[in-house]
């Protein structure tokens, strides 16, 4: 990339940080900067390739705060390690993209952003199950053609939620907030698969189930289901929240989708490999009845053929995690993660991220997910 394609910050700070994409607010780079940092962010909209992450880096570089997009694999771990780097912060909970591994056998600590998404995500799951069930791209799209004329008892008749049941694969905390949110808010019955027992929300559903009860209303049931073929072949909506690794990728294959019911929506807010997609592209065309949504995609950001096609799919540009507070508070993270490993201090060890978003964050790195390995407890 041209020298134009970058913006210094404090170019006298004796840490030198890269950053590849410009991140939303200023308190991140206000915090690196008051630390002494050197902060160089790239101004490109383009996905950085191997090569010119690599150049970038140099022959010294602290600290880089990266992308999920990115592959940092052993080869820019090399780069990164030949150039004194200490830390390389992916602005992300997920870390698919990164070997991390490779990273540690090279003392480079790996950082993400967890505890900031959840209900942001969650929300946007909600709002793509909505999407689907009550057909709004289509309707939206129908009146901007200056197509709607009059009201018509057909006129784009969609699904009704409340009372049905959800189901929920992988019920941390993102996918536990998504299912609180179609409980509580639509009285849905639950059923969730996850290789952990979810106690907390159990108890919430059985909590929620009992005030209905009080109240002279039906009650809301929560199940943990033995297999995801359970929760498929039972829900009538389906919500994904795995994480991604060689388990999940193509979990919601042909054979799996065709124990869904001919109506049930299946959305995804998690990662895109999750999904078949010619899988899924087949089955919608199959199913005109059944509904997708999907913030993520197996070729990101390739559309599998025919997706663009089906009515029956709705798709959004991986932006789950887009609000303001989220993704300030993302790079806020990303900020602390690089300021307390460069000045060797410890790891936080609590699941609540939220101090480090007050105006006196803790002396800690809010998470470095191989904290252990390196000694950094």
């Amino acid at each position: 990339m041209a020298q134009a394609d970058w913006t210094v910050h404090n170019a006298d700070g004796w840490r030198r940080v890269i950053v590849t994409k410009g991140l939303p607010g200023t308190r991140w780079l206000d915090l690196l900067t008051g630390a002494g940092c050197r902060v160089e962010v790239s101004q490109s909209a383009r996905v950085l390739g191997r090569e010119e992450l690599a150049v970038r880096i140099g022959e010294r570089c602290d600290a880089v705060i990266g992308q999920l997009t990115e592959d940092w694999d052993a080869g820019l771990f090399d780069v990164l390690a030949a150039a004194a780097g200490r830390i390389y912060a992916n602005y992300a909970v997920g870390y698919d993209n990164v070997d991390v591994d490779a990273a540690t056998e090279r003392g480079i600590a790996v950082a993400n952003t967890p505890g900031v998404l959840t209900e942001t995500t969650a929300e946007m799951a909600v709002a793509l199950t909505f999407a689907v069930a009550r057909r709004i791209v289509e309707a939206d799209r129908y009146v901007r053609e200056g197509r709607f004329e009059s009201w018509l008892p057909t006129l784009f008749i969609g699904q009704r939620l409340c009372r049905r049941t959800v189901g929920v694969i992988g019920a941390g905390r993102i996918g536990s907030a998504y299912a609180r949110m179609m409980v509580e808010g639509h009285k849905m019955d639950l059923v969730y698969y996850d290789i952990f027992r979810n106690e907390h929300l159990e108890q919430a559903v059985a909590a929620y189930s009992e005030l209905l009860v009080a109240r002279g209303e039906d009650p809301v049931s929560c199940r943990r289901a033995d297999t995801v073929e359970e929760v498929l072949a039972t829900a009538d909506v389906v919500s994904l929240h795995t994480v991604l690794d060689d388990t999940t990728t193509h979990l919601i294959d042909a054979a799996r989708l065709a124990m869904m019911k001919d109506n049930a929506m299946l959305v995804n807010t998690s990662r895109g490999p999750i999904i078949d997609e010619a899988a899924l592209v087949d089955h919608c065309r199959e199913h005109p009845h059944f509904l997708a949504g999907i913030d993520v995609f197996e070729h990101e950001p390739s559309l599998t053929p025919g997706i663009r096609d089906l009515d029956n799919i709705v798709v959004t540009p991986h932006i789950a995690s887009a609000s303001q507070w989220t993704r300030r508070g993302m790079a806020t993270l990303a900020a602390l993660n690089i300021i307390a490993v460069l000045h060797g201090l410890p790891v936080w060890r609590d699941d609540d991220v939220l101090p480090f978003l007050s105006d006196d964050p803790p002396d800690a790195a809010p998470s470095v997910v191989n904290a252990t390995e390196l000694g950094l407890d």
